[in-house]
């Protein structure tokens, strides 16, 4: 903890993790351990092996893109309130004053680590278990935002054992109520893991069978032709929408692969659309952020037809990118805010979240 000794906050950096967007969340905390101010917080780098290990590594091991790529460490978990984190070989408590999860995916950013630390009375950077539920949820999550009249383009869903005795019948309904192309989707996976565009009804029949290796429940939503645009929040009761950019992918839409392995794909920032365009579309990317009670800070992803120019809202990313082509961070240093001051905000606002929930009873006045 912070002593007068030590003024440093004792940050666990926290990265890696069992979903399919391991490698994702090693790019990202290594960024974010490049750029952390030192003088401020005392890093203790905590990595979640693809079997579910966590493991506290020397945080003078090198710098981030070497550090997140070490195994050998002491095994942890978190403990009961105040404890902070506890040593697996010798049960003596490793004291943190808060948690920094740069986890994407399952097991992450989906509310299961969020009830964990919140058991263990740990702040922490991010939306709380139910907006991370929310936002990893795809099918849920539209339907908060319809009840918030934020549109999104048309959709169905049905579940994996559904689609096994009746894919006939579903693949119909998607010809008569969506129609091709349409995006094909995993309800539950993050960075377009799983994510395939159909243009017929084979191509349907094969991506869906794909979507079900991710998750029980897939989503199909019409395709629109659409100029991808995004916008960064930040804040907890009060929070803010960031500049707008705008992603031009290097393919036909922007898949894992145009994301993250081929150079090709820009962003534009800002993006040249109309002022009120853009605060349209900040104004929609808070509304959203409250709508799933969002907190510390998110990305909101949008399409814009290009011929009507309506706006739809794609989805809310709890815990955004931190790579070095991430819009999070891009997105906040066009408006101003710096990479290590995003970071020294995003830290602020756990300890004011943390503060807030603890203004709450958890017991009966007597």
């Amino acid at each position: 903890m912070k002593t007068e000794r030590n003024p440093k906050k004792r940050l666990v950096i926290l990265f890696g993790g069992r979903s399919t967007e391991h490698e994702v969340s090693l790019v990202s905390a290594a960024g974010i351990l490049d750029k952390i101010r030192r003088d401020r917080y005392e890093i203790l780098p905590v990595k979640i092996t693809r079997d579910g290990q966590w493991i506290l590594l020397d945080a003078g091991s090198g710098a981030g893109g070497k550090l997140v790529e070490q195994t050998a460490g002491i095994p942890v978990l978190p403990g009961e309130p105040g404890r902070g984190l506890v040593r697996l070989d010798n049960l003596q408590a490793v004291p943190v004053d808060a948690v920094f999860p740069v986890l994407h995916g399952t097991f992450g950013e989906d509310g299961t680590l969020q009830g964990m630390l919140s058991m263990a009375g740990i702040p922490y950077a991010g939306g709380g278990v139910l907006a991370s539920a929310l936002g990893m949820d795809k099918i849920v999550m539209k339907q908060i935002f319809i009840q918030n009249d934020l549109q999104t383009v048309d959709f169905i869903w049905f579940l994996r054992s559904r689609w096994r005795g009746e894919s006939e019948a579903i693949a119909r309904g998607i010809r008569q109520e969506i129609g091709y192309p349409c995006f094909v989707k995993p309800a539950n996976t993050g960075s377009s893991v799983g994510i395939n565009k159909a243009h017929d009804e084979a191509e349907l029949k094969k991506f869906v069978e794909e979507a079900c290796a991710y998750d029980r429940k897939v989503l199909v939503e019409k395709a629109i032709d659409a100029r991808e645009l995004e916008c960064s929040v930040l804040g907890n009761d009060d929070p803010k929408g960031s500049v707008v950019g705008e992603i031009i992918p290097s393919r036909e839409f922007y898949d894992y692969d145009a994301k993250y392995k081929d150079e090709n794909s820009r962003a534009v920032i800002p993006a040249e659309i109309p002022e009120d365009t853009a605060n349209r579309i900040r104004y929609m990317a808070v509304a959203a952020f409250q709508a799933v009670d969002c907190a510390g800070y998110a990305r909101v992803d949008f399409l814009m037809d290009r011929k009507s120019g309506r706006l739809y809202i794609n989805e809310i990313n709890t815990i955004p990118g931190f790579t070095p082509i991430s819009m999070f961070p891009k997105l906040w240093e066009a408006s101003g805010l710096s990479y290590p001051d995003l970071i020294d905000r995003l830290i602020e606002l756990a300890f004011e979240r943390h503060s807030d929930l603890n203004q709450s009873r958890f017991r009966k006045r007597n």
